[in-house]
């Protein structure tokens, strides 16, 4: 299983926000560049990179994301979910090797994003509605029921997609584990190598995502509060 340690870019720094809510925002480091460092010297071999002033129409860290992956040589993956092909196709023109996408539209725009893109450098983002009253932030496209991602995943993989990020509304940013039995569902039903970003915890979270089978753990929150290091993480993907 692969590991993708997470380093959302807001204004500059490294920062997280709870469940996609701009007002929760927690400064975690004043330079992208020597965190992303300090994860490949610890033996990454992706990071996950979201530039949150597009996602929130405050501006573009482009820039940021051209120089971490010009200066540090592991593989980039891009989220934030870009709909459209152009603006994939920025993050590919970054050098990134992956880009998380949402497909608005559903199958027809999945078949244009793999044609123009290639599907093997993309990812679907599966975000997973959050049970009633959950406070999670309303966004710009409507989160989905199981069946629904399921449905979403099985026609990302006929356009040729490989991948997904599973992301549990529910769980995203509190630090209580994630869905394994779900995640690993959605895998085995749809074919897709499933990416679950949000909620990851502990070790043990990551050992029981590692045994069921899923392909990787976005991993922010918990290593920049010291639940664990990296280095014990991916010795947990690795074994």
């Amino acid at each position: 299983m692969e590991l993708y340690p997470a380093i959302d870019i807001r204004a500059g720094r490294v920062v997280r926000v709870r469940r996609g809510d701009p007002g929760s925002e927690i400064v975690y480091h004043p330079d992208p560049l020597a965190v992303a460092e300090a994860c490949a010297r610890d033996g990454a071999r992706w990071i996950h990179v979201v530039d949150l002033d597009r996602v929130f129409g405050e501006g573009d860290q482009t820039a940021v994301i051209e120089e971490l992956v010009r200066r540090v040589p592991v593989r980039w993956q891009a989220g934030g979910a870009s709909s459209t092909a152009a603006e994939a196709e920025r993050l590919f023109a970054c050098g990134v090797a992956r880009v998380v996408v949402r497909a608005p539209a559903g199958a027809a725009a999945l078949e244009e994003l793999a044609r123009r893109c290639g599907g093997a450098r993309l990812a679907v983002a599966l975000d997973v509605a959050a049970p009633p009253g959950a406070g999670v932030t309303p966004r710009e496209v409507p989160a989905l029921d199981h069946a629904g991602a399921v449905a979403l995943a099985r026609s990302a993989r006929a356009a040729g997609i490989g991948a997904a990020v599973y992301t549990d509304l529910g769980l995203e940013g509190r630090l209580g584990g994630t869905d394994v039995a779900g995640a690993a569902a959605l895998a085995r039903a749809s074919g897709l190598d499933v990416v679950v970003s949000g909620g990851v915890n502990s070790l043990e979270e990551i050992t029981a995502l590692r045994d069921a089978g899923l392909a990787g753990a976005v991993v922010g929150r918990a290593l920049f509060e010291g639940r664990f290091t990296l280095r014990e993480a991916l010795a947990c993907c690795s074994r």
